[in-house]
């Protein structure tokens, strides 16, 4: 069976596929070469395999020149797309920074208005004191004045007491002197009691006129005090949520805080006390001394706030190239941990302290390119990395505000960019807290 379909196989080749001739003629002589049907077969296959692999090489380069030009489009749409959302982006810092600049305004106005309303208060208090001593005054002088009006009603009736008793007719017809004297004394003994019950009813309405006075100024205090008070709760609660917010323990910072300003004088003094053995200090001065110490706490939290780095280090137009934490590093392509985050701008653009402190490298180092570290209170450091040109020196105290460097692409950089650190005790930590949280705030 197998050796009939072989013959098949061969004559059908042979029917198709004939022997053919190869001439191959030189100068001298002419050869002849045969081909046989599986020759024939295996130069068809080739030029038919040739010309498919032409025909899928030609659709391939076709398919990848309109992919490609789909890609561009798409690439060209995301970019616009982008650069819109950037733009957006911008916008929204822009405004948030106008609201910041007006919220400080506002806080400063408060702070004065709080300056002001301590000064009236103040005032109202020393006038408060004068009138209490005014009162006493009169009170006393009311009292002398009720007493000798009472002295003189004695002295008059015991005079008409002698008169009843003795004899009109025998005073008369022996001592008329007496007698006009008498009357005369009595006419006398008559007005100043008329005058000092007139003095008495003035000073009552003195007492009544000052005693409303006395109210008066204390539901204006009152009132000073309440808007203290309530400007002492709107002020605190934000920095306190500020620096919460930060991770920053409130209690030690303001701690701290007030150790390095902790100084005090003045020459001993004895203790007032009251007749119970309290302190002689009125309601009023006790909600003033608490006044006083909730607008220390303030000053105390102001202090902490210019000791933290709770600002942007660039104040120009920027882009936010780059967060903190695990990326792609644009060198090698690997994931890498980024301690900072990145600000792209113009080449020169001013770069400014976040805090105030002492400046403890100004100079190259590996990486960074030419780098400024700033050592702050509370164990905080900022590192401002990259620069094109270094302005300050090492152990140069600086304030926040301050012009520290310029912003250029030294060391392991692929184009002009601040790169920015945060480290507390030595371990970086987000930035982007410390600015968001002072944005909430200011």
């Amino acid at each position: 069976m197998r050796t009939r379909l072989a013959i098949k196989f061969h004559s059908l080749l042979e029917r198709h596929f004939p022997e053919r001739r190869v001439f191959l003629k030189s100068d001298k002589d002419t050869r002849y070469i045969r081909l046989s049907s599986e020759t024939q077969i295996a130069a068809v296959a080739g030029v038919a395999v040739m010309v498919g692999w032409t025909a899928v090489a030609t659709a391939v380069l076709l398919m990848d020149s309109i992919g490609s030009g789909n890609f561009r489009e798409q690439a060209k749409r995301d970019q616009a797309t982008y650069q819109e959302r950037l733009n957006i982006l911008s916008a929204e810092r822009d405004a948030r920074a106008q609201e910041a600049l007006a919220a400080q305004d506002r806080f400063n106005a408060a702070l004065a208005q709080v300056s002001a309303m301590q000064s009236e208060l103040l005032a109202s208090e020393n006038r408060r004191r004068e009138l209490e001593t005014g009162i006493e005054v009169i009170q006393t002088t009311l009292r002398a004045t009720m007493k000798q009006r009472e002295e003189a009603r004695g002295e008059l009736a015991k005079m008409q007491q002698d008169a009843d008793s003795t004899d009109a007719y025998v005073v008369a017809a022996s001592a008329p002197s007496q007698m006009e004297f008498m009357t005369n004394a009595l006419t006398r003994t008559a007005e100043e009691r008329d005058q000092i019950a007139a003095d008495a009813r003035d000073a009552l309405d003195q007492r009544d006129d000052l005693e409303l006075e006395i109210r008066l100024m204390q539901e204006r205090s009152d009132e000073i005090f309440r808007q203290l008070e309530e400007a002492m709760v709107i002020s605190v609660e934000p920095l306190d949520k500020m620096f919460r917010q930060a991770g920053m323990p409130t209690d030690r910072i303001i701690e701290e805080v007030r150790r390095g300003y902790s100084g005090m004088g003045g020459p001993l003094t004895p203790l007032s006390l009251s007749t119970r053995g309290e302190s002689d200090l009125s309601a009023d001065e006790v909600r003033a001394n608490q006044l006083l110490q909730q607008m220390d706490q303030l000053n105390l939290y102001r202090l902490a706030a210019e000791k933290a780095p709770f600002a942007n280090p660039v104040h120009s137009a920027v882009r936010f190239t780059s967060g903190y934490g695990t990326r792609r590093d644009p060198k090698t392509g690997g994931r890498r941990m980024h301690n900072g985050v990145d600000f792209a701008g113009p080449q020169g653009t001013d770069i400014f302290a976040t805090a105030d402190g002492v400046v403890t490298h100004a100079g190259w180092q590996s990486g960074f390119g030419r780098l400024v570290k700033i050592k702050h209170a509370f164990g905080i450091e900022t590192l401002y990395a990259h620069n094109t040109k270094i302005r300050v020196k090492v152990g140069q105290r600086v304030s926040r505000g301050d012009h520290i460097a310029d912003m250029g692409s030294t060391g392991r950089s692929t184009g002009t960019h601040l790169h920015y650190e945060v480290r507390v005790n030595g371990k970086p930590v987000n930035p982007m807290t410390y600015i968001k949280a002072a944005r909430n705030v200011f």
